[in-house]
């Protein structure tokens, strides 16, 4: 008895989404592909811009920061083709919780969709690394009250910087905190609007934050602000409005700052190669400051340099790369737009792969302009391209730069508030969040909703919240997201078709199709069915046909898990164990060398089993290399946070399991659709006429 509850119990978690591919919805479908490609740009090509390639360059890489970003680039165009995959396949809102909620199960679609909404809400994503040669903690505090001064959508910090040290930002002083070295963050609405607000106050004159030091203070440290951001929340409660009033508004507004950003980056880029000279990619060490004052200490030699291309070498291109991966974050809320867009299973994965080759041409061609124009050792780390323009003669040039900058902030607030209604809007239709949540504007056609009780979140926690401690923890959200989806399109390639409805799953069981019931449905079990084929270890590497059955399905299923266990453990083996491996430690060295070996042993069991021959307007390239290849980066980009994030992650998670365990599993609209095909098929019926054919097929 206890036995069969537990199964019971444990299938109710592994139950995955049945999808209806119609394209109807109670959306409004009035996003062209310019617009989606302007969400994904104007999210991800923020404000870090302006900062981040003086940082990597000057302590980290040097002119070869080029290199790093195309490095950064293609791991991230890594994630951006698995999402790109998925938008073709499901085009519906959701993002990463509806493509595991199809392909992983329930659970692991509420992990992905509440640390998503906690992203969105709260504070920043993706993270920094520690203990790593490529970057951790550093958040900046603005003049407003500890306002967090997130630089497209990302914090952005030096090394070295001492708390309370002032730093030229656009033109503006700003006061930073450092916790430990650089970092790039993804920031979510909380933190984007205290970002803006801090901005916006330093560029004035810091009078809005004169004006409320002395009439209001409430610090609690590590809980609350110093002060109340009243003006972060006008600005949240504003654009709350704006996307409740309409998704076409919304989408204008951010074209508008998107034109604006890039417009500003044109201008940098062309003056830069006009102003610049090749000789300071060609330095010889001789010319470098470290050899030009010889009594500096031994520590700030080195950090010079040896000048030329690669002053650093390759690892120096390897952490800076490792920096700059964080800088392409943010297409992921194009995924969201599924059922607003006009033709979303074209339109999605042509917006996330030209909003990343943009913004790669943006930070490629910044980079090059700055280190064209002063040496990289020379360059000002705090504020790169003022002093840059300063140095070469056009110092009025700060202003255009400051524009661009309040730009991208606002169009990363936009891109941070877009996809938020809609995730919380998927997971209540699906009866994991509270329904009402799911109701859509009749006359807007917005989640309405959703739209304002997250935009109230926001400003409250932008209003009272100290969110410096709680922005690493925002990085788990996208980087468990990202792993996900990539090992669902890795699944999901090796499946057998699937009916594309709740309708023709309750069909199939009603005329008994045992095979697609065993894929389909978790609630049935391998028992119930009976199986044409017998499981072999021929099998493994030798499959008998060239179409994806049940059984090559569950092996490419375990061989996942099996891939996702391995990697985890090398990547804490790489993260801990550093210092033994750089000095051969043979014992680490053959613990790795035999994981890696086994990693590829299960991955080519995958590449030999049978791939869905389903038409889709994208595919992923090059299974199963790149998913994998994708979800190790992001793994072990996971395993550097924190001990302490880790922590606040299983807090935050324990809240939701509240939430899932008391309310969603028992409201869960795949488990009343369950319910009634188990009763359904307890009275037989037979529907001959029933059409089943590739028309018909899913994901």
């Amino acid at each position: 008895m206890l036995r069969e509850k537990l199964t019971s119990f444990g299938k109710k978690l592994i139950r995955r989404r049945m999808v209806d591919l119609s394209s109807e919805t109670h959306f409004a479908r009035c996003l062209s592909t310019l617009d989606l490609v302007s969400l994904g740009v104007g999210s991800t090509l923020g404000a870090g811009v302006y900062v981040l390639a003086g940082e990597v360059a000057k302590e980290v890489a040097g002119p070869a920061i080029i290199i790093c970003f195309l490095v950064a680039a293609f791991s991230s165009v890594l994630a951006g083709l698995c999402y790109a995959e998925f938008g073709a396949r499901v085009p519906k809102a959701g993002s990463a919780y509806l493509y595991s909620y199809v392909t992983v199960g329930e659970i692991w679609a509420f992990i992905a969709g509440w640390n998503l909404v906690l992203s969105y809400v709260i504070g920043t994503r993706p993270g920094s690394t520690r203990g790593a040669p490529s970057s951790t903690v550093l958040e900046a505090w603005g003049a407003s009250g500890g306002s967090v001064w997130c630089c497209g959508g990302r914090v952005w910090g030096g090394i070295n910087r001492k708390v309370g040290a002032q730093v030229r930002v656009a033109g503006a002083s700003l006061p930073w905190a450092q916790t430990n070295a650089q970092t790039c963050h993804r920031s979510g609405t909380a933190s984007v609007a205290r970002a803006w607000s801090g901005a916006f106050d330093n560029i004035i004159g810091n009078h809005i934050s004169a004006f409320f030091a002395n009439k209001t203070s409430m610090h609690l440290p590590g809980v609350l602000a110093e002060q109340p951001d009243f003006f972060a929340v006008i600005l949240i409660l504003l654009l709350t409005v704006l996307l409740a009033f309409g998704v076409s508004e919304s989408a204008l507004v951010n074209k508008i700052f998107t034109a604006v950003n890039l417009l500003v980056l044109s201008f940098v880029i062309i003056a830069g190669f006009i102003l610049g000279d090749i000789k300071n990619w060609q330095l010889s060490e001789e010319n470098c400051v470290n050899c030009s004052q010889p009594d500096l200490p031994d520590d700030m030699k080195k950090a010079f340099g040896n000048g030329g291309f690669f002053p650093f070498g390759l690892e120096g291109v390897l952490t800076g790369a490792a920096t700059c991966f964080y800088a392409f974050v943010g297409f992921d809320c194009i995924a969201t737009t599924g059922e607003e867009a006009k033709n979303p299973q074209r339109s999605i994965p042509i917006g996330i792969i030209v909003s990343l080759l943009i913004c790669f041409v943006a930070y490629c061609g910044v980079s090059a302009s700055l280190t064209l124009m002063v040496p990289y050792f020379h360059l000002n780390k705090n504020s790169p391209l003022p002093e840059a323009f300063k140095v070469v003669g056009w110092e009025p040039a700060r202003y255009a730069v400051a524009v661009g900058t309040l730009c991208a902030l606002s169009t990363s607030l936009l891109g941070s508030m877009f996809p938020m209604p809609r995730v919380i809007h998927a997971m209540a239709e699906d009866g994991l969040l509270f329904k009402f949540l799911s109701r859509i504007h009749s006359g807007r056609k917005t989640p309405m909703v959703a739209t304002i009780v997250s935009g109230i979140f926001s400003a409250a926690f932008a209003l009272l919240l100290d969110l410096k401690d709680l922005v690493d923890l925002m990085s788990i959200g996208t980087l468990l997201a990202y792993s996900l989806v990539a090992m669902c399109v890795l699944i999901l390639r090796y499946q057998p078709r699937q009916p594309n409805s709740p309708k023709a799953m309750e069909m199939l069981e009603l005329n008994g199709n045992e095979e697609e019931r065993v894929i389909m449905n978790p609630t049935i079990t391998a028992a119930s069915a009976q199986h044409k084929e017998t499981w072999s270890l021929a099998m493994l590497f030798n499959p008998p046909g060239d179409t994806p059955t049940v059984l090559s399905g569950c092996i490419v299923y375990v061989c996942v898990a099996v891939i996702a266990a391995l990697t985890t453990v090398i990547c804490v083996v790489l993260t801990l164990n550093v210092a033994a491996l750089k000095d051969a430690s043979v014992g680490w060295v053959l613990v790795l060398v035999l994981l890696l070996l086994a990693l590829l042993v299960f991955t080519i069991i995958i590449w030999r089993q049978p791939q869905s021959n389903a038409q889709l307007n994208f595919k992923v390239p090059f299974l199963p290399l790149l998913p994998v290849f994708s979800t190790f980066i992001n793994i072990l980009l996971m395993v550097q946070l924190s001990a302490g994030t880790w922590v606040r992650f299983a807090v935050c998670m324990v809240l939701g399991f509240i939430i899932y365990f008391t309310y969603g599993i028992w409201n869960s609209v795949e488990g009343k659709n369950a319910e009634k095909a188990c009763a359904t098929v307890e009275k037989p019926l037979h529907h001959p006429g029933l059409d089943l054919s590739p028309e018909a097929a899913a994901v």
